[in-house]
């Protein structure tokens, strides 16, 4: 499956560090990662990604793919600014964000609104007014829990979901 790791481009070192771990899990269990292809979180997902043998797409805002960083394997140019994080979602069967700003916060709410199963590891928190949190966010103690929910949540979307068709498929690059 791809399974999309969004997070901030300035994240503390401890999200780095659960970014590299998660990606490498990603990648241990023979999933590809797909991410908005710059720093941050981005980087340090693609980087645990490929130093394990995994494959990693970068979804980038501008219209230069050399601006990827230097672990993903396949840039995706599409000059689009932050509307890219609509084609990001889209393509994944899940998201795991860790930490993050405003864009991953758009990256979750995408996610939810298209069904997509959504895993927070240190990341937004999202309450109705009353103060009750979407539970429809799946809360990750760590990288490898985070992993394991993306991938179990993916394996159970329902028929017809880009989840369950690229676990179909079996999508792998």
């Amino acid at each position: 499956m791809i399974i999309a790791v969004i997070g901030g481009s300035d994240p503390a070192p401890q999200a780095l560090e659960q970014a590299e771990a998660v990606g490498r899990g990603l990648a241990e269990r023979g999933h590809t990662v797909i991410c908005g292809g710059l720093g941050g979180v981005m980087e340090a997902a693609c980087r645990g990604a490929r130093e394990a043998g995994g494959h990693t797409i970068g979804v980038l805002p501008g219209a230069n793919p050399a601006a990827a960083n230097a672990y993903v394997e396949f840039p995706i140019a599409t000059n689009m600014g932050v509307a890219r994080n609509a084609v990001i979602v889209l393509t994944a069967a899940a998201a795991i964000a860790i930490d993050g700003s405003y864009g991953t916060l758009s990256e979750i709410a995408i996610a939810l609104n298209l069904g997509r199963p959504v895993v927070g590891l240190g990341t937004w928190r999202i309450s109705a007014d009353d103060g009750v949190e979407d539970e429809r966010i799946l809360r990750a103690a760590d990288p490898a829990q985070a992993v394991e929910l993306a991938i179990a949540a993916a394996e159970r979307a329902p028929a017809g979901s880009a989840a369950s068709s690229s676990a179909a498929a079996g999508t792998a690059l």
